[in-house]
């Protein structure tokens, strides 16, 4: 061989190494399958033992349906049935875990999860480890956070040995915050905020794998991102849409520090009372806002104080001169805006328990009912045949069981504590908290069973059952929605991922405000529509945007951004749709094209066309 052909074999020290990924999908299936069955099978066979040795013989064998009611052993078996589903269910999340926990253990004692840059343009074993223990982990957190108690899911990561999360902090619907991250005591992250531990830099790029750590006494609002290897430091509060780069670190204890913005950056009190739009003469005439005593912030507000004539006369902060501020002279007084935690809702969720069981016992009676007609029939030939039938009959007389009973709870708890809009301390003692904390958690209970039920797009009957004004016309496509004081007109289109709030915790503040849609509005995806929101008709919010507290949309417009500003007019529907603009992006220019409008022929006349310049009334 050649001396050339020698140094042609020999490795490019230039050439940058590009491996694929290796899924390994056996290993995916076989840890999940051990999973799925070791969190069924103990209580699978508890239920199965009642289901024979107690409920058969004392209630399914009975001649006589009024026996039930008369013999003791017949009445308790007929009653604990509901009770023992519960159990057997409970019991099965503590199983899922166990078992999770086992292979989580495994994996890391193979391969620690660490800090740092993970190549995966090689293959490793911290890549095929972290890939791994990210598969592994989201059936038992999709079953513990989108099931019926939620509150559970702290239990499940903390048990498992994925992440740490203190005492009294609530976490709310996310695809992340999962693994990897370190939470402090009291802390509320809101709907969609997630702490992504982790960044996939491309293809055959780098996974930036790094801790997140949260203090204690922190609020995110709502759809908060913090990226990999941040720190977000006690009492520190996020606005909606506040989103952290990699690598951030905010908060500077004992101060109260408020943040929003991509990226994120620090804002001072004035900026929270234009942001909620609350005025001087708002703060002292709110009851439900007690011991304000900014007496020298109070003066200079009502003194810059105007009257916007165009929104019903509402009062509102504008225009208001920025101070100059030496930084290094602030002291907590001056960043101090008088809130209190908010972390108070994770106990409520205990509160709540006492509820659900009676709710849960109800809807399983009437399951058990519709159990025992149905296998009265001896002709095991039909109830083999409409035995899938059956099946899928019994999960929505559960469902609709708990719906007509949690609205009747519903009804009874609003007779107790009317439902109303204010500005609210979020603190253990506020009764307007602590209601609208038990209300939301027994609303979010129908939607989780209708949501993740065979037919999802059902969910609109429960919204309408649980105090949403809207109609079928309408659509909200995976989306967050709270469950009162929303108001939808006809033909509203929501995106998937967006939030729509009549409700937020904004630092320590509960604040709640109608939230009103006209007829053919859009809402684009991970948008977020803040309490009091106003959208007028035919109005477009576009995607990744956010309104603010009390904003008003004018109607026929498009807006977006963060706060949502005017971009232009919503003239599509009366746009010359024949002409398409094309772009060459070789030569950096564009150019206009002709092309005939895809529309039935009996229609035509109804389009605006370079042939046909009116636009027809089709009435």
């Amino acid at each position: 061989m050649s001396e050339e052909s020698e140094e042609s074999d020999l490795p490019n020290n230039n050439e940058v190494i590009k491996e694929e990924v290796s899924l390994q999908y056996h290993l995916y299936i076989f840890i999940f399958a051990l999973i799925f069955y070791g969190s069924w099978v103990i209580p699978g066979i508890c239920f199965f033992w009642y289901l024979l040795q107690v409920f058969l013989p004392y209630v399914l064998d009975v001649t006589n349906f009024f026996l039930i009611f008369i013999q003791l052993e017949s009445l308790i078996a007929f009653l604990s049935m509901p009770l023992v589903l519960i159990g057997c269910y409970l019991l099965r999340l503590f199983f899922l875990g166990l078992s999770t926990k086992i292979f989580w253990k495994i994996s890391e004692k193979t391969s620690p999860s660490k800090a740092g840059v993970i190549p995966r343009n090689i293959r490793s074993r911290a890549a095929n480890y972290y890939h791994l223990r990210g598969f592994m982990i989201k059936y038992g957190k999709n079953t513990f956070t989108k099931g019926v108690f939620t509150w559970l899911s702290n239990w499940f990561f903390n048990f498992i040995g994925a992440s740490k999360i203190g005492k009294g902090t609530t976490l709310e619907e996310s695809v992340v915050n999962d693994k990897f991250i370190e939470i402090g005591k009291n802390c509320y992250l809101g709907v969609n905020s997630a702490l992504g531990t982790h960044v996939v830099e491309g293809i055959f790029g780098n996974i930036s794998y790094f801790k997140v750590k949260v203090g204690d006494n922190v609020t995110g609002a709502t759809t908060n991102l913090i990226g990999p290897g941040s720190e977000i430091r006690d009492n520190s509060f996020l606005l909606p849409l506040a989103c952290a780069t990699k690598h951030s670190i905010a908060g500077k204890p004992p101060l109260i520090n408020y943040y929003w913005g991509m990226p994120l950056r620090r804002i001072f009190r004035r900026k929270i009372m234009q942001y909620l739009g609350v005025s001087a003469k708002d703060l002292e005439k709110n009851e439900n806002i007690q011991g304000y005593a900014d007496k020298k912030l109070l003066k200079k507000l009502k003194a810059e104080e105007i009257i916007d004539n165009t929104h019903n006369k509402q009062h509102v902060v504008s225009k208001l001169p920025e101070d100059k501020i030496n930084v290094n002279a602030l002291t907590a007084k001056d960043l101090e805006v008088d809130f209190t935690t908010s972390s108070a809702i994770s106990r409520v969720n205990i509160k709540v328990l006492a509820v659900y069981i009676p709710i849960f016992w109800l809807a399983g009676l009437v399951v058990s009912i519709f159990w025992y007609w149905y296998l009265s029939d001896e002709n095991w030939a039909m109830i083999l045949t409409f035995l899938p039938l059956a099946l899928f009959g019994s999960i929505y007389f559960f469902i609709f069981a708990c719906m007509l009973f949690s609205k009747l709870f519903l009804i009874f708890v609003n007779l107790i504590h009317k439902p109303k809009e204010g500005v609210f301390k979020a603190e253990i003692g506020d009764k307007d908290f602590e209601f609208w904390m038990f209300r939301t958690e027994l609303k979010k209970m129908i939607l989780w069973f209708m949501r993740y039920s065979p037919f999802p797009w059902l969910d609109v009957l429960a919204f309408k059952l649980i105090g949403v004004d809207m109609d079928t016309s309408s659509h909200l496509n995976d989306t967050w929605c709270d469950g009162e004081f929303i108001k939808f007109g006809r033909k509203n289109l929501i995106g998937q991922g967006a939030n729509i709030m009549s409700s937020t915790v904004i630092g320590k503040y509960l604040i709640i405000k109608k939230v009103i849609f006209d007829d053919y509005v859009m809402v684009g995806a991970h948008t977020t529509i803040g309490p009091g929101t106003i959208i007028g008709k035919e109005t477009i919010v576009g995607a990744i945007s956010t309104t603010t507290f009390n904003q008003v949309l004018e109607p026929g417009w498009i807006y977006t951004g963060i706060p949502v500003t005017k971009f232009k007019p919503n003239k599509y529907a009366a746009s010359r749709r024949e002409i398409l603009v094309k772009k060459d992006v070789d030569e950096a220019r564009k150019y206009e094209v002709t092309h005939e409008v895809n529309i039935d022929e009996d229609k035509k006349e109804l389009i605006k066309t370079e042939n046909n310049n009116n636009v027809h009334d089709s009435s």
